[in-house]
């Protein structure tokens, strides 16, 4: 079984950087492929970035060229890197434990309890 434990979100202005950890207790990199999703008020939860067990990326269109996912399977660690933040990206960030299969992404059962970012002037 996985545990994860995000971190790293809060309050930030327009434009503004932040960088979310997520944590895992058990082994990463030889079982997972990685997401990271948002839920906004009111909206369903939507996958904004995924990285496979080897490093390959890929994500939302709506974050392309502002958002970066990398993971550290030392460390059992994801992470993701948010630039040039939108008041749109506010919203709680999750990540999960999941799958890859034919080019897509598959959540799994695990994920974290989720770290409240907030774009906002």
């Amino acid at each position: 079984q996985v545990q994860l434990v995000e971190s790293g979100g809060g309050l930030v202005q327009p434009g503004g950087s932040l960088s979310l950890s997520c944590a895992a207790s058990g082994s990463l990199s030889t079982f997972y492929d990685m997401g990271w999703y948002r839920q906004a008020p009111g909206s369903q939860r939507e996958l904004v970035a995924s990285i496979t067990r080897r490093g390959s990326t890929n994500y939302e269109d709506s974050v392309k060229g502002r958002f970066t996912i990398t993971r550290d399977n030392a460390k059992n660690t994801v992470y993701l890197q948010m630039n040039n933040l939108k008041p749109e990206d506010t919203a709680v960030y999750y990540c999960n434990a999941g799958q890859y299969s034919s080019g897509s992404y598959y959540s799994g059962p695990y994920w974290g309890q989720g770290t409240q970012v907030t774009v906002s002037s």
